[in-house]
């Protein structure tokens, strides 16, 4: 068996290793993950919705408060609800809507 054979072969069981490895990694932090994405959510969300609608300040300038470690985070608006939503791209998302009497308030969460 050649050199160049030898190595075609090795290659699926290092890509099929690979993918192993990065499925236990992330079953071990996805718990960790989740769980601080559904948190950072909700708070910029809140966060974001107050700004917008209590503050009256644009969306974009709003999203400049947002702390170190909430980067992922998105901020997009519904003008015609009064609603901000805060997500993180396939893992979490929150809205909050502006109540007059309450300021913003968090969509109910679902079980």
């Amino acid at each position: 068996m050649s050199k160049s054979t030898a190595r075609r072969r090795r290659w699926p069981w290092v890509a099929l290793a690979l993918v192993v490895l990065l499925a236990m990694g992330w079953w071990y932090v996805r718990d960790n993950v989740t769980g601080n994405a559904a948190v950072g959510t909700a708070y910029a969300a809140r966060v974001g919705c107050s700004c917008r609608y209590v503050a009256g300040r644009s969306l974009e300038d709003c999203a400049k408060d947002k702390l170190a470690g909430m980067e992922m985070i998105r901020l997009s608006e519904i003008p015609e609800d009064q609603s901000v939503t805060a997500s993180v791209p396939l893992i979490a998302s929150e809205t909050a809507r502006y109540r007059e009497g309450f300021g913003c308030v968090l969509d109910p969460w679902e079980e």
